[in-house]
């Protein structure tokens, strides 16, 4: 024990002696806070500049009882509290992933009921697929022929004698344009849908047997 914490052992226990001042002393906290240098202080407060330091509180008998952490600085609060949302993320991610596994047991008596839902679904967005991808080969066609129709006009014709296009083979192109650009983005829409449907339920299924150790 170093020679002032030796002391300080020495000044607690005669106070505790002294009598009349025994009641007084054990109500009181005693703080020990150390400087950077290493200097040691004792006091029954600590001052407001120095709750920048870790401090510990001794009980009467000079033993240290609690520690208290110095004030923290910003960054070391930003920290902190980024530390805080991560342990907060983690513990979200854990409790949804407990909830699915108990809604995969309490749904699915098999792995066969799972891969037929699967194939349902699937069959269902197949279907969609196909029904999309002939739409778009007949406003291929479509487009084809009045594209042609407007080669005899400017400004797709680019003779200066050719007559300006009208207004009606004009909008028609127009229109069948977009709307294949719009059976497009939902043909890649839907296959995206459909790949994703089927990663989701093979993950099911994977994590399935390993609940239910099928493995």
């Amino acid at each position: 024990m170093a020679g002032k914490d030796f002391r300080l052992v020495i000044a607690v226990g005669t106070l505790l002696l002294g009598g009349s001042v025994i009641g007084t002393a054990m109500a009181a906290k005693l703080y020990r806070w150390v400087y950077k240098n290493g200097e040691v202080h004792y006091g029954d407060h600590v001052p407001p500049e120095e709750v920048k330091l870790d401090r510990e509180v001794l009980n009467e008998y000079g033993v240290t009882v609690k520690v208290l952490p110095h004030e923290l600085t910003q960054d070391e609060q930003k920290a902190q509290q980024r530390q805080k949302a991560i342990e907060a993320a983690e513990q979200k991610r854990l409790r949804d992933a407990n909830q699915r596994d108990l809604v995969l047991l309490n749904t699915y008596l098999s792995v066969d009921e799972i891969e037929a839902l699967r194939n349902r679904r699937k069959e269902l967005l197949d279907g969609q697929i196909r029904v999309t991808e002939i739409y778009l080969t007949n406003l291929r066609e479509k487009l084809a022929k009045l594209q042609k129709s407007a080669s005899h006009f400017q400004p797709y014709n680019t003779d200066p004698n050719a007559p300006p296009i009208n207004s009606r083979l004009a909008r028609e192109l127009s229109n069948t344009l977009k709307s294949i650009l719009v059976y497009e983005q939902t043909l890649a829409d839907t296959r995206k849908k459909q790949t994703q449907l089927v990663a989701k339920f093979d993950n099911d299924i994977d994590r399935y047997r390993h609940l239910k150790n099928l493995n």
